[in-house]
């Protein structure tokens, strides 16, 4: 009996044309059995193969009845129960058996939760792969905050995801969309959230806490291990990953966050996929309460340092000079508009241009004036003085002779 490869080249020699006797020729074959296969369109059947016995086949029906009774699926426990019994077989042979009986399983379901107007801000840290301009690697934190009801967005990158940087990306949010709204709801990110109390609620940054109160925010924690209850702004941290990060070039964070702030303002006139409305739209159907006072807002945007000996003060990444007066001492620094201002008990001591170069150094002029004068007033040099010996009257030898022999009298 010929194989199935080769009656099917039979068949394609016939239908190429040609003949019987050609066929015959060419292939070795009888004209025969070329006419058998050819003609009569045999085709032979492929011989069943008897089926090898299985190590697992003597503990199938255990296998069923843990699967039925017990409802036990975990295929690595199901192998140490086997090996007491004698099983030695592998694991694999198992796990392909409990995937051929084992039930469909029924898909997570979640339910929606639609916020009303004004109610909700979702709020999150993501992390941005990218490469500076000298090659190296390295994740930028992104803030996000989507409105619930409206899912307008508003996306701010950070050189830390710390608490000054949360507030002042927090801060730039509201002014954003003109509003505070009345909840914001966030995960345990430990930005604001320093632990957790006996009774299950959350010990809350104690400058967050100032700033939430301040603006009149009720700040909330998701569910734990629920991360969907903050979903709107999962998607949205997902969404500046996929959308708006791949390709995108910037000559320093500031120039990041003004293309951040322009494709904020796009993606807010697309037809949002869930709503099926423009976010620009609908924002402007959200009651946020109002804004604090400009005043009210910087002393949360004000960050303490410390002068360093030399007289720098680091600020977002960037050292900036102050008189060497103040070194050592305590000062309050903030960004306001494109400038840095330094202040020390209460009188501002030195205004810089912000600088967006990581790890630059910007002096102040006049930094170290008088230094070199003062160094000497404020801590002499020890020294030592030399002085000349006092003058000693010089005796002859007779005259202490004489003063003995007078004592002995």
């Amino acid at each position: 009996m010929l194989k199935g490869g080769t009656v099917l080249r039979l068949h394609e020699m016939k239908a190429d044309g040609k003949s019987i006797r050609q066929i015959a020729k060419e292939t070795g074959h009888s004209r025969n059995t070329v006419r058998k296969y050819v003609r009569d369109g045999h085709i032979p059947e492929a011989k069943e193969r008897a089926k090898r016995g299985s190590k697992l086949d003597p503990y199938k029906e255990t296998i069923d009845r843990w699967m039925r009774e017990d409802g036990l699926f975990n295929c690595q426990a199901m192998l140490l129960r086997l090996r007491e019994q004698g099983y030695t077989g592998g694991a694999t042979i198992i796990k392909d058996y409990v995937q051929s009986k084992r039930p469909p399983r029924q898909p997570k379901a979640t339910m929606r939760y639609e916020t009303r107007p004004g109610e909700q801000a979702q709020v999150d840290w993501g992390y941005c792969e990218t490469v500076d301009a000298n090659g190296h690697s390295h994740k930028l934190p992104a803030f996000v905050m989507v409105l619930g009801y409206s899912r307008a967005i508003y996306v701010e990158f950070a050189r830390r995801c710390d608490i000054s940087s949360f507030l002042r990306c927090f801060v730039h949010a509201i002014e954003h969309f003109g509003g505070v709204p009345k909840i914001m709801l966030t995960d345990h990110m430990k930005t604001v959230v320093t632990g957790m109390n006996d009774d299950g609620t959350p010990q809350w940054n104690r400058q967050f806490e100032d700033f939430a109160l301040s603006i009149g925010l009720t700040p909330k924690l998701c569910k734990v291990r629920r991360p969907e209850t903050k979903g709107k702004v999962e998607r949205g941290v997902q969404f500046v990953k996929d959308n708006f990060w791949p390709g995108r070039t910037y000559t320093d964070i500031a120039d990041l966050n003004r293309q951040a702030v322009h494709w904020c303002r796009q993606v807010d006139q697309r037809i949002h996929g869930t709503t099926g409305e423009r976010p620009c739209d609908r924002l402007k159907e959200e009651p946020l309460l109002p804004l604090p006072s400009p005043d009210r807002l910087m002393k949360f945007l004000r960050e303490e340092r410390t002068v360093s000996l030399d007289g720098f003060v680091s600020f977002d990444g960037v050292r900036y000079g102050v008189h060497w007066r103040y070194s050592g001492q305590r000062v309050l620094v903030r960004q306001v508009g494109t400038h840095v201002e330094i202040w020390h008990q209460g009188e501002r001591i030195a205004v810089h241009e912000k600088s967006n170069l990581w790890c630059g150094m910007v002096r102040l002029p006049g930094q170290y004036e008088g230094l070199k004068a003062a160094e000497g007033a404020l801590k002499p040099k020890p020294l030592g003085r030399e002085v000349w010996a006092p003058e000693v009257e010089k005796r002859s030898l007779a005259q202490y002779e004489a003063l003995a022999v007078m004592g002995s009298c």
